[in-house]
């Protein structure tokens, strides 16, 4: 495990789009999602540990928000091939154990991540209904072993001003926890 945090992709950016299959093989796309006011983009893993910290609270906040109308997605992005912990069928598992409510996506070739400037694993992004970025960072200030109760605050935050059309705090805090494990020789351009 590498702490890493967010790069923190400029806010204003448009969403990258992205065309990845769920854990049933049913191909979703960024167009899918068009319909709802909010977007938010999380790239996420079945066995970092800031990810397993988080996930209970995860699945709560995005069924709440979920019916509020705003889009989510779930991103997986590791390498599974030297990290069999994060390939589909797992992946699959993971959705029924965490009761998730979202398409939960893989980026095999891990194009998508690169086009995000994703880093880490849990990495949050916020899109208003234009699909410019107004959010990206963490979830909110818990980690494993510092006893902060995972509340989601930062993340609520954004998602609520967002929904209202107000504009979000410029004082977003990155997203902290493991590495994108990518595959050999494909570490993008922005961590050289």
């Amino acid at each position: 495990m590498v702490l890493t945090s967010s790069t923190m992709l400029p806010l204003g950016s448009k969403a990258p789009p992205f065309l990845l299959p769920d854990t049933n093989g049913k191909m979703v796309s960024i167009d899918d999602l068009a319909q709802s006011p909010v977007l938010l983009v999380m790239f996420i893993c079945n066995h970092c540990p800031y990810v397993k910290h988080i996930r209970s609270g995860l699945a709560e906040l995005t069924c709440e928000y979920r019916q509020k109308g705003v889009a989510v997605v779930g991103i997986n992005s590791n390498d599974a091939a030297n990290y069999s912990a994060d390939n589909q069928a797992n992946m699959a598992q993971e959705v029924a154990a965490t009761k998730y409510v979202f398409p939960y996506l893989y980026d095999e070739t891990q194009d998508v991540a690169k086009a995000y400037r994703a880093a880490c694993t849990p990495e949050f992004y916020v899109f208003d209904k234009e699909r410019k970025l107004v959010y990206r960072g963490q979830m909110d200030s818990s980690r494993p072993g510092n006893n902060l109760p995972v509340s989601g605050e930062d993340l609520r935050g954004a998602l609520d001003a967002a929904l209202a059309g107000r504009i979000v705090p410029m004082d977003q805090k990155p997203g902290v926890g493991c590495n994108i494990k990518w595959k050999p020789g494909n570490e993008p351009d922005y961590f050289r």
